[in-house]
């Protein structure tokens, strides 16, 4: 096994010299020395017909190398099995993938905060009736809702986000970004929701902030037909799938980066939901994305 792992990490070395060779016009000898490589060993690599398996874990090491960048480090080996095989119609196994991650020393960077509860004075009170139910048969049956704030470092500047996700598929089908976290806030995501799915009449479930507690908010269900359900006191876990979508978008884009302004921590918000919809490979949802989940749900129904 070492043998092997010292065999791929030259390969990766002799590969960063070729490149940075021809692309750059870097000089060999400086090259060889940095990554103490033999020039005479750079030469007879270079001129002979590697095996194909050999060649194939190259070549499959630099597409790793290239997807842990474009999608943030945050792929572990499982879901980097996925997103190559997705998007170059290969069937790797997943051992493969962790073995040529390991000898790059990659790995997924994810981090995720914890979060605390908003006190509020309820004007309304509905009952757990979600019970940490989190299967849904089809579309707009179960919808979950929350909000969570952003700050911009070194500064008073906050951003909120709040989101309505659809249990069926976990897609966000509706959010809004605000600097108040105000009830305008979750009643424009709602309003939103509606009109992107006319008809709906879904289980509603949010955690007992006042935006959902407000008899304007109640209203607004009631003329859907849809039926409030509330977390507990206190337990987050009651709003769980929720609590997950924030938790992946903060340790996969928020806290991976650095951010100078409310206009670009917005356009990262916007950007992450789009990667999230739309492009990230789920093995939950049998490797589709949660739209591609959605869609198939809703012209099959």
């Amino acid at each position: 096994m070492k043998a092997k792992i010292t065999k791929v990490r030259q390969e990766v070395k002799y590969l960063t010299i070729q490149e940075l060779y021809q692309e750059k016009g870097y000089p060999l000898s400086f090259m060889c020395a940095v990554l103490e490589v033999a020039r005479s060993a750079y030469y007879q690599w270079r001129n002979r017909k590697p095996p194909a398996k050999e060649q194939q874990d190259t070549e499959l090491a630099q597409i790793i190398q290239e997807y842990h960048a474009t999608f943030g480090r945050i792929l572990g080996y499982r879901r980097m099995t996925l997103f190559i095989n997705r998007l170059n119609q290969t069937h790797y196994n997943p051992k493969r993938i962790r073995r040529l991650m390991r000898i790059q020393g990659l790995k997924a960077e994810i981090r995720k905060p914890r979060k605390g509860h908003r006190k509020s004075t309820p004007q309304i009170n509905a009952e757990n009736i979600l019970n940490r139910n989190f299967e849904a048969a089809a579309p707009n049956t179960k919808w979950l809702s929350d909000i969570t704030e952003f700050r911009i470092k070194g500064t008073n500047q906050k951003l909120f986000l709040s989101v309505i996700l659809d249990l069926y598929e976990k897609s966000i089908i509706a959010y809004e970004i605000s600097r108040r976290n105000n009830n305008q806030l979750v009643f424009k995501t709602f309003d939103k929701a509606i009109e992107a799915n006319p008809g709906a009449k879904p289980l509603f479930h949010s955690d007992r902030g006042s935006q959902y507690t407000s008899r304007i908010f109640q209203g607004k269900l009631q003329s859907i037909k849809a039926v409030q359900s509330m977390s507990r006191t206190g337990r987050c876990i009651d709003n769980g799938p929720m609590e997950g979508f924030f938790g992946a978008l903060k340790a996969e884009m928020y806290h991976l980066n650095t951010f100078h302004s409310v206009e670009e921590l917005k356009e990262a918000i916007d950007a992450y939901i789009s990667f999230y919809n739309h492009q990230r490979f789920s093995l939950a949802l049998k490797g589709l994305t949660p739209i591609e989940y959605r869609n198939q749900a809703l012209q099959n129904p």
